[in-house]
């Protein structure tokens, strides 16, 4: 039954977020047609003859509910039809881009868990003590700040007056760390506070005073009986974060010149390569579905009462 509900989950979402795409890139203002011609050929070398020959190649001046139909017919077939831009087909492009933004949310993901968790786990063990309120102060500031503003701020202080790492790039591995810290920080900035009131209530629990009662040091009784049950709120929290993984991927990738899906999905907007939206959009949603169920599964084995 949960992969049951899980799958009727993505066909819903495929159906949104198709036609919800479609509708948005339709209502956006200018003449599509011209926009996809300058994509294709340069805002230089396009004219009213070359967008009239897009025009008419695409059938843009025929009915928009037959355009959505036509999609949905294809999406029933897993076509997603081919860029209007690069003439490419539209899977082909999103496989290519979908695997450098995997890299960039894995190691944004993984840095995340080696910030936050730690430090929200020691200051959940001293509830009220300064380095308690100095991790309020900091997480709540992280968290309040828009991700182009971390992203910037890093790229102004790291790159430009300290020199210690490109500004922007793909392809060797300090090209990671800029837009990795950058996506990380907001992301550990949630999961210390869930880690230190997680690990605040387990200290306070009966369980936990049984197990220090039998001689276990607070360290030992951390790692034999608590960090099963912090897993069980980060591993949630890790699930509803890929929603601000996959919003901060699609500006942290264009403002670091990542090539990744986000950045693909910008600048497929601005020249109205409408397949290309739909695709990437879809392909984002239905990865929300993807992660949450590897959550809900993870969750029955990790939970020690048994329940998910």
């Amino acid at each position: 039954m949960p992969l049951l509900s899980r799958a009727l989950q993505a066909v819903m979402v495929a159906l949104i977020v198709g036609v919800a795409t479609f509708l948005m890139m339709q209502s956006l203002p200018g003449d599509a047609a011209f926009r996809i011609a300058a994509g294709r050929y340069g805002y230089d070398n396009v004219n009213a003859g070359a967008a009239e020959a897009v025009r008419a190649e695409l059938g843009l001046d025929g009915p928009l509910l037959g355009q959505l139909l036509r999609w949905m017919g294809d999406l029933a077939r897993l076509d997603l039809g081919v860029s209007l831009i690069s003439g490419q087909p539209v899977w082909g492009e999103i496989a290519h881009q979908l695997g450098a933004s995997a890299e960039l949310a894995a190691a944004a993901l993984l840095l995340s868990l080696l910030i936050g968790p730690p430090l929200g786990i020691i200051a959940g063990l001293n509830p009220g003590g300064w380095f308690d309120r100095a991790l309020l102060v900091v997480s709540t500031a992280l968290k309040a700040a828009p991700q182009f503003l971390i992203g910037l701020a890093l790229i102004v202080i790291l790159a430009v007056e300290l020199r210690w790492l490109p500004a922007a790039g793909y392809g060797e591995p300090q090209h990671f760390v800029l837009p990795a810290l950058a996506l990380a920080l907001g992301l550990a900035a949630v999961s210390a506070r869930i880690a230190r009131n997680a690990a605040a209530e387990a200290a306070a629990s009966a369980w936990w005073r049984f197990s220090e009662g039998k001689g276990l040091s607070r360290n030992r009784t951390l790692m034999r009986h608590g960090l099963r049950n912090l897993a069980v709120p980060l591993l949630t929290c890790v699930g509803l974060q890929f929603v601000t993984l996959v919003e901060g991927v699609v500006v942290i990738e264009s403002i670091f010149g990542w090539p990744g899906i986000g950045h693909a999905l910008v600048h497929a907007v601005f020249s109205r390569d409408v397949p290309m939206v739909q695709g990437a959009a879809l392909t984002l949603g239905l990865s929300f579905v993807i992660v949450n169920a590897m959550i809900d599964l993870a969750l029955r084995r990790v939970d020690p009462r048994g329940a998910a």
